[in-house]
């Protein structure tokens, strides 16, 4: 598929087709990989690193942590 290369800004962009970005679950503000190989752009999905609950309550420093929790063991598809 050829797409033109149009000025955006003091960059130049290219629209990438709905078709594309649907099929990718892509969606506006994503973050995407560009790299450049040779005379080729490559733009891709970069993989997601799965984080655990156990992960996510280590990192959140806000109000309402509850105090007495306990870390029992997995019940279902839960990740600790």
């Amino acid at each position: 598929m050829e797409v033109r290369l149009q000025k955006w800004g003091n960059s130049d962009g290219i629209r990438i087709p709905s078709s594309i970005l649907k099929s990718l679950n892509i969606r506006t503000n994503d973050l995407l990989n560009i790299e450049q190989e040779e005379d080729k752009i490559i733009i891709s999905v970069p993989k997601k690193k799965k984080i655990s609950l156990e992960e996510r309550f280590n990192n959140y420093h806000g109000d309402n942590l509850a105090k007495d929790f306990s870390w029992d063991e997995p019940i279902g598809r839960e990740i600790w």
